[in-house]
């Protein structure tokens, strides 16, 4: 099951970080508007991390996504690198867990 979590992480990464084509239809503007937003993709990732992907797993896969190059198209679309920078900070910060006294 976790290799399955695993699919569905990099999945959700390479859909958002490629963003909406430009001659998109209607339905897919509005499944974009709906389920396509940084929360939305962030929930998805911890979602997985929840049911078995490491850490490493997801910052080996940005890694991935920025470096390799079976993502060579993929880092040709508009606005790519900003979309993984937003997902990497989100990923990236140190977790802080709150204690109560």
């Amino acid at each position: 099951m976790k290799e399955w979590h695993v699919e569905h992480m990099e999945k959700t990464v390479v859909k958002y970080v490629k963003g909406l084509s430009e001659n998109a239809s209607g339905w897919e503007k509005r499944n974009h508007k709906k389920y396509g937003g940084l929360m939305h993709v962030c929930r998805q990732i911890e979602y997985d991390i929840k049911h078995g992907v490491t850490d490493e797993e997801v910052i080996s896969m940005f890694h991935k996504v920025r470096n390799d190059s079976s993502f060579s198209t993929l880092r040709k679309s508009v606005g790519f690198m900003e979309r993984l920078i937003e997902v990497e900070a989100h990923f990236a910060r140190p977790k802080i867990k709150a204690q109560w006294y």
